[in-house]
């Protein structure tokens, strides 16, 4: 059978989902023509060109790297129809409404090509229904596909399919989804608003019911709702304003439009919130209009207070008493609140027991098994466990009991019993919806395994349900060495693996000792070494507060060890006798940056940050950052025409003296962080595999460590023009005094210090500059107010 190839992708709509998705599509490398009406007055492509526009102002931003928005090829549906059948997929995303869809079918059908898949992304309207526009040749190919916004950012994508919906086109859309665009795939059965804004928006409507009836306040609730709970922090409230009071009260009425008592036994809780009706009459529809629940006022956050139809200042928090209760271990946690006699700790135990039996429910209408609704709601509303893994690990049987007597006594949102399966058979003897044969399908009536997709062989460690009993990445494969910072291991025995186990991943002497270790062990019996430590952060770098005490204790000289012994893994890392691969996710900051330049090869996520932040606590890069600039720069100019050297080094010397941390994997390869040679994997999941399969390439191509050899550096005179440029910041109030001092010395060690321009240098001799430049400045005042701020805050000092 041939492989399904998207080659070029076409988007129907350039309107917010539409033009993002355009800006994902380009992010991952996929020419992608975007669509709209004609505009009446102007060019024809101006509604398009408008939208391309606007993608560069959003934040957080759609684009890897703003540019990259030329890339999107704007058309019209009056003059590039032809463009159609060059597109392997069409994806439409015109406003939610079913007789504009039907509309725009009827006219883009002749000119679809004949193998491509047609999608429809909606929120929540039939499928089926709208495949009834289409002529029987594309009913077969058509399906659809439901991103969450922003489309970058948000992991999941629904994929949902008609009666005639080839079960093949459904596969090759979940592969392309999956590896190319690097999302995680449910399928969700054709109901309205699918099975995440099914459960979602069902949740947020009887939280709202809740808040009414326990006299809660907006910003209290949010407090609960939000980590506190487990949930994305924005909590409840605010995630409304940030998607928009309008879209919630769409999806709402899709709710209310194809749903009845009859159908849903919780109907009567899916009434508009009054609150709701009350902000959409006065135009306030959230973060777009800048004023929802929520207002800005200054620094001050206002809420809506829907009595006196104003804001009034917020910042309410909940009492602490539940914040500890949530810390408890969840069966514990549960019976803690349901025995709770104050509101807040009832309404915490009324929003969980009516998501639970919510999900309960409707499992068998919306979803094929229970995993599906789990990773919908941990995927789409940012939830660290879904409804049915926290239920399971609370006690079913226990937890259904409470759930049943709340119903029995009228305390629930609707009448209709727990389903049968909740207490009687394999759910109940099996403790839960989740094991190690499957997830709960109760159509089937059997613990079901996830799809075997060939995609999924790429993903050695894809994320699990609880209760799974599938093999962690922490205990996995074949342990060569193992102390309490590190982990060397082998998973399919060619390549090693380093994998960090402090805290953020951070650099101490100890790692740097596991690292040296593992290059030993992977020179001696290994074709590579992959540094992956199996979730984010890559590294925040250096730990600090670990070498604090020596600091204090023996004075200087200490710190100096510590980097030196820093620097001296790296250069072992760049001139090992294998291949040594960086899989960097998240973050990868300081050392952690400095971890992956240092290394042969970097296969980086897409939403990886990259940056030399020293400066943030005062510092210089300590552990060769500045030495990797040096010799960059001194590598592009030898293959560039140009006699001087500093202007190949400025973008260099200023991402680390400005601490610029690249906000994508694309973005961090413009800074230099990442080379053209390197790799960007859209799919998290897929990192260690491709991480593996780089390594291994990279040793049957015959790869050697490079030689080591001198390059020349801009010297005294490079150093003074960027010194002069210092000057006027300090002087023009940009920066800092200290900020100037540190600047300084970043120029120093990058320019080689007091030589000639054109000496030739080693990276040892800038290894030593950087040493000296740290010791100096971890012993200033003003330093230390930054280290010892960054650590007790968490935020960076401005002194």
């Amino acid at each position: 059978m041939s492989r399904f190839q998207v080659r070029k992708v076409a988007v129907l709509g350039a309107g917010v989902m539409g033009a993002q998705i355009a800006a994902h599509l380009v992010n991952v490398k996929v020419p992608v023509v975007l669509f709209d009406l004609p505009a009446r007055e102007g060019p024809k492509n101006g509604i398009v060109t408008k939208a391309v526009e606007g993608l560069k102002k959003l934040k957080p931003s759609p684009l890897g790297v703003a540019e990259d928005a030329a890339l999107i090829q704007p058309a019209n549906y009056e003059e590039h129809m032809a463009l159609l059948g060059e597109c392997d997929l069409v994806i439409e995303a015109i406003a939610e409404r079913m007789d504009w869809k039907l509309e725009l079918y009827r006219k883009i059908a002749p000119h679809v090509a004949p193998h491509a898949i047609v999608a429809s992304n909606t929120s929540g309207l039939s499928i089926t229904k709208l495949s009834e526009a289409l002529p029987d040749a594309i009913k077969p190919r058509f399906c659809g596909i439901h991103f969450f916004n922003p489309p970058r950012y948000m992991y999941l994508v629904e994929l949902i399919a008609t009666p005639t919906t080839q079960p093949q086109v459904l596969d090759d859309l979940e592969t392309f989804v999956t590896s190319g665009l690097g999302k995680g795939v449910v399928r969700a059965k054709d109901t309205p608003n699918f099975i995440a804004n099914r459960v979602g928006i069902a949740g947020m409507l009887a939280t709202m019911r809740e808040v009414e009836q326990f006299g809660l306040t907006y910003d209290v609730v949010d407090d609960l709702t939000g980590k506190k709970l487990g949930r994305a922090s924005s909590g409840t409230f605010r995630t409304a304003d940030v998607v928009g009071l309008d879209t919630m009260a769409h999806v709402i009425k899709t709710l209310q439009d194809n749903l009845s008592a009859e159908t849903d036994p919780f109907y009567d809780s899916f009434g508009t919130p009054e609150v709701l009706e009350v902000l959409l009459e006065m135009g306030h529809l959230g973060q777009k209009t800048k004023a929802g629940f929520y207002r800005k006022v200054g620094r001050d956050v206002l809420r809506f207070e829907l009595e006196s139809k104003d804001y009034v200042p917020g910042g309410q928090k909940a009492d602490e008493v539940y914040g500890r209760m949530l810390k408890k271990p969840a069966g514990e946690r549960l019976k803690l609140l349901r025995e709770s006699e104050g509101p807040q700790g009832q309404f915490l135990w009324a929003i969980l027991r009516n998501s639970f039996h919510y999900a309960a429910v409707h499992l068998a209408t919306i979803a094929d098994t229970a995993r599906d609704v789990d990773f919908a709601m941990r995927w789409g509303f940012g939830m660290k466990q879904g409804p049915f893994e926290l239920w399971q690990e609370a006690g079913w049987l226990q937890v259904a009991r409470w759930i049943q007597q709340d119903i029995d006594e009228g305390k629930a949102l609707s009448k209709a019993p727990l389903p049968e399966w909740v207490f009687k058979g394999p759910v109940a003897e099996a403790g839960g919806v989740h094991t190690p044969e499957g997830s709960w399908n109760p159509t089937s009536g059997q613990f079901e395994p996830r799809r075997l997709l060939p995609v999924y062989r790429r993903q050695h460690f894809p994320e699990t349900v609880r209760g799974s009993g599938e093999a962690t990445f922490e205990t996995a494969g074949t342990t060569v060495h193992e102390d309490r910072n590190v982990r060397v291991w082998t998973l399919e025995g060619d390549v090693l693996i380093a994998s960090l186990k402090t805290k953020m991943h951070t650099i101490s002497p100890e790692v740097c000792e596991g690292l040296q270790l593992a290059i030993e062990t992977a020179e001696k019996d290994y074709q590579g070494l992959v540094i992956w430590s199996g979730d984010e952060p890559f590294s925040a770098g250096a730990d600090l507060e670990a070498t604090l005490p020596a600091f204090l204790a023996v004075g200087v000289s200490a710190i100096e060890d510590a980097e030196g012994f820093m620097q001296q893994t790296m250069l072992r890392l760049r001139y090992a006798g294998v291949p040594v691969v960086s899989a960097i996710r998240g973050l990868a900051l300081g050392g952690g940056c400095e971890l992956g330049l240092y290394s042969a090869r970097r296969v980086a996520a897409m939403e990886s940050y990259i940056g030399l932040v020293e400066v943030g606590v005062g510092l210089v890069p300590g552990a060769g950052g500045l030495a990797y600039i040096a010799r960059r720069a001194a590598e592009a100019q030898a293959q560039s025409t140009h006699k001087d050297l500093l202007p190949f080094l400025t973008e260099g010397f200023t991402a680390a003296a400005m601490a610029k941390v690249g906000t994508s994997a694309l973005e961090s390869r413009r800074i230099g962080y990442l080379l053209d040679s390197d790799i960007v994997v859209p799919n998290k999941d897929e990192l260690l595999y491709v991480a593996i399969q780089e390594a291994k390439s990279m040793f049957d191509a015959g790869w050697r460590a490079p030689l080591k050899r001198l390059f020349p550096v801009a010297g005294r005179s490079g150093k003074a023009t960027i010194q002069g440029q210092l000057v006027n910041l300090r002087d023009g109030g940009f920066i800092s005094a200290h900020d100037f001092r540190i600047a300084s010395l970043i120029a120093n060690v990058v320019t080689g210090g007091e030589v000639d321009a054109g000496t030739l240098v080693s990276e040892e001799y800038l290894m030593t500059l950087e040493r000296q430049a740290f010791c100096e400045l971890v012993q200033h005042p003003m330093t230390q107010e930054r280290i010892l701020g960054m650590l007790n805050t968490g935020k960076p000092v401005r002194n």
